[in-house]
């Protein structure tokens, strides 16, 4: 199953998120490859209550990059959410890891604010756009965001030069 294949799982089943990281890098142009599904979610409990029904229905375990966390007893309830901002799971699709806050974004909210409607096959889904991936990644201050960021900023430029010569041959006109 494809990375799209979940965030439409997740759009039909009306759960509230905003794709963040690696995917949304992609959907702005990032020629990178990514290895996890990365969301911003609602905490409300209404929301949270869909994400456990999902994940539960996907099977979704700890991961654990050594492997480690095979097998550890692991339950996906409202109390998980509550007590980890932060989950990093596995399932029978793919990785997907949860966040209720970005690093220099904020909560859901804020990157509900800082994000843009995109069409991915039969679904719309919010995707962070290309000043906010910037931003959270120069915020996270990880090495291999500071080394995207050269990539995403390039991306930028581009997009901001092909804007300019836009302009300018609608003035010409």
């Amino acid at each position: 199953m494809s990375f799209a294949q979940m965030w439409e799982q997740l759009a039909r089943e009306d759960v509230r998120f905003v794709i963040i990281g690696g995917v949304a890098a992609v959907a702005q142009g990032s020629a990178r490859d990514t290895n996890d599904l990365d969301i911003c979610y609602d905490p409300a409990p209404d929301n949270v209550a869909k994400l456990v029904k999902m994940l539960n229905e996907w099977n979704a375990r700890l991961r654990v990059r050594d492997g480690s966390g095979a097998g550890l007893p692991f339950i996906i309830d409202a109390r998980t959410f509550r007590d980890s901002p932060v989950l990093t799971l596995e399932t029978d699709l793919e990785w997907i890891d949860l966040m209720d806050q970005v690093a220099g974004i904020g909560d859901y909210r804020a990157c509900l604010a800082a994000s843009e409607e995109i069409e991915q096959g039969p679904v719309r889904v919010r995707v962070l756009t290309l000043s906010a991936l910037i931003k959270s990644k120069r915020a996270a201050g990880r090495k291999r965001d500071q080394e995207h960021l050269i990539e995403l900023e390039a991306i930028s430029a581009l997009k901001q030069m092909v804007e300019k010569e836009s302009t300018k041959r609608h003035r010409r006109r």
